[in-house]
């Protein structure tokens, strides 16, 4: 029998079908949403500071583990976040779950000056259990050996994991997985800056998978009760740090600001000095929570080192994240056995 040569057209829809059925074959890619906020990430040495798409678009191998999508929420350097930027932040994160089931998680890029601050506050009211990844750089993206694409292709990387998921807000510089309640900035320039000191970090991205070796046990995320939904703006909370000869007069001035709630830095252990005790008291006198925590990154305030003061202490959140936190239990409640329940549980 004689085999008849296919004609060219049959040869080119064959093609054509081959090619439709591999497509069909090849597992969709999931996605991730970037939020980008500016930040040295985003910066370069010289010149102004890259947009999102810019950002994003300069690292082709992202297309490698995820369908990306570019949302550009701010650009500035994150000392020049405010809570008014959390709050934006939050209610963005929060709608695109709601409104995508199929989203698989998101990444935030930010500063690194306030990045810690930022992603607490998501920890604690974000609504899902889906991965929110924050990363950021300490070298602008056109210095040599910029970390910034590293930084940022580990994070979706990570977003993308399944063993994200159910683990709060999560921290990914330097091939680190931090938790965004524990990490801490330790440096003002080397890239192993974030570093979780006293719990250590979450997991590592190696070239080979992400991998976890443990999970936060403390409430965040979907098991958080703090909702930013009908919030129209954080309450003010005004912050002091402790020193040697400290004048508890301060204490006058910043209460005629008439702030909602006042955090004190501490030496070590929530210890206080002469002055700052008085301006605990003064603070007491007038009704204004006030929060003790400690300036020393490692060891938790026990006991009750300041006395009758009436007091709130921190227990081992730093300075910064006792405010983010007393900022959200102070737009449920000023009783302060609350505020100090609020505190030992998170």
């Amino acid at each position: 029998m004689k085999l008849r040569r296919p004609t060219r057209a049959a040869a080119v829809a064959g093609m054509a079908f081959a090619s439709a059925l591999t497509l069909a074959q090849e597992p969709a890619r999931p996605r991730v949403v970037v939020l980008t906020t500016g930040g040295t990430i985003a910066s370069r040495v010289g010149a102004s500071m890259q947009d999102g798409n810019s950002l994003v678009s300069a690292i082709p191998q992202l297309a490698d583990h995820a369908e990306v999508h570019v949302e550009e929420v701010t650009r500035v350097g994150s000392s020049q976040i405010t809570p008014a930027h959390w709050l934006i932040l939050a209610r963005r994160i929060n709608t695109l779950f709601r409104d995508d089931r199929g989203l698989r998680g998101i990444v935030v890029t930010h500063g690194t000056d306030t990045l810690e601050d930022t992603a607490f506050f998501l920890n604690l009211v974000v609504r899902d259990r889906r991965p929110v990844v924050v990363t950021g750089s300490m070298r602008s993206s056109n210095e040599i050996s910029a970390d910034g694409p590293a930084n940022l292709l580990n994070a979706v990387r990570v977003a993308v994991h399944e063993g994200s998921a159910g683990k709060g807000v999560l921290v990914a510089l330097n091939e680190h997985i931090a938790a965004a309640r524990d990490v801490w900035k330790t440096d003002n320039r080397r890239v192993e800056t974030f570093r979780s000191p006293e719990l250590g970090f979450l997991g590592f991205v190696d070239p080979d998978g992400v991998v976890f070796y443990r999970s936060p046990l403390r409430p965040h995320t979907a098991e958080s009760e703090f909702d930013v939904a009908g919030v129209e703006a954080l309450p003010d909370v005004a912050m002091l740090t402790d020193y040697p000869g400290f004048d508890g007069a301060m204490m006058d001035g910043v209460l005629a600001l008439k702030p909602a709630g006042i955090v004190i830095a501490g030496f070590a252990g929530g210890r206080l000095s002469a002055g700052a005790r008085a301006a605990v008291e003064r603070a007491g006198v007038s009704g204004t929570p006030v929060v003790v925590a400690s300036h020393v990154p490692g060891g938790r305030i026990v006991g009750n080192p300041v006395g009758n003061t009436g007091a709130i202490l921190a227990r081992d959140l730093s300075p910064n994240k006792a405010r983010v936190l007393l900022m959200l239990a102070l737009t449920r409640t000023r009783e302060r056995k609350a505020l100090q329940s609020a505190f030992d549980r998170y």
